[in-house]
């Protein structure tokens, strides 16, 4: 049975969280020490990341939609009362003023 400890020893075969990270830059060389992280979430003067990361509070995962691509693949529910249709609408199709919109009755 394995038990897993938060807050204990680190596990140094794991990956660096950067590497998955939306806000992260990497750049490697060919040897195996050659590797530049930054990251766009830090302040602008102190951006490298000199250590593997294990934990990050502003930690973003790529693989994962943000909030921004999800709304430009989102359906919109419209109502049209002149031509009593309701029906979905692509958001891309919407102006901004349309898109973010919720009306109230």
């Amino acid at each position: 049975m394995r038990i897993k400890i938060r807050g204990g020893t680190v596990d140094h075969g794991q990956r660096s969280l950067c590497e998955t990270c939306r806000w992260s830059t990497i750049i490697r060389g060919v040897k195996l020490g050659d590797e530049i992280v930054e990251c766009s979430e830090l302040s602008y003067r102190n951006r490298r990341v000199p250590f593997p990361v294990t934990s990050c509070s502003r930690y973003g995962d790529r693989r994962l939609p943000s909030l921004r691509e999800m709304e430009e693949l989102a359906w919109v529910l419209r109502s049209d009362p002149h031509r009593n249709q309701v029906g979905f609408v692509r958001s891309s199709r919407l102006t901004d003023e349309e898109r973010y919109v919720i009306e109230e009755d």
